[in-house]
């Protein structure tokens, strides 16, 4: 896996991922979690094709700020990008914009696991 891959995932702002909605907030703007979960998914997908079978991520650690409220309607556009890889510790640089600019910005820790071994720590 080489730095540099990256991936970019998008939402519109709806009554669903808003902070009301969520529980996070009283008001009808894009909830901080929706963020961090647009922002997770981006950097999920950005490796995703480059992993051994039988393998995923999961995040470990995520440090955001959310900038600016987005609108309801509003596009928002989460950019992931593999910055670093130690081992199986896989470090992101993350930035999202809607049509206003900058609405958030901050790093990401995913790391790669193989599915049974990991799931098997539920039983």
């Amino acid at each position: 896996m080489e730095k540099g891959l990256s991936y970019t995932s998008k939402t519109i702002v709806n009554r669903n991922n808003t902070a009301i909605a969520m529980g996070s907030g009283d008001l009808e703007v894009f909830a901080t979690p929706a963020l961090v979960a647009l922002m997770e998914n981006a950097a999920k997908q950005a490796v995703e094709n480059y992993l051994p079978e039988g393998s995923t991520t999961v995040g470990a650690q995520i440090q955001t700020s959310h900038i600016k409220p987005s609108a309801l309607g509003e596009e928002v556009t989460a950019t992931a990008v593999l910055e670093e890889v130690e081992g199986r510790k896989l470090t992101f640089r993350l930035k999202a914009t809607d049509s206003q600019g900058i609405v958030g910005e901050g790093t990401h820790i995913r790391y790669i696991v193989d599915i049974c071994r990991f799931m098997s720590k539920l039983k």
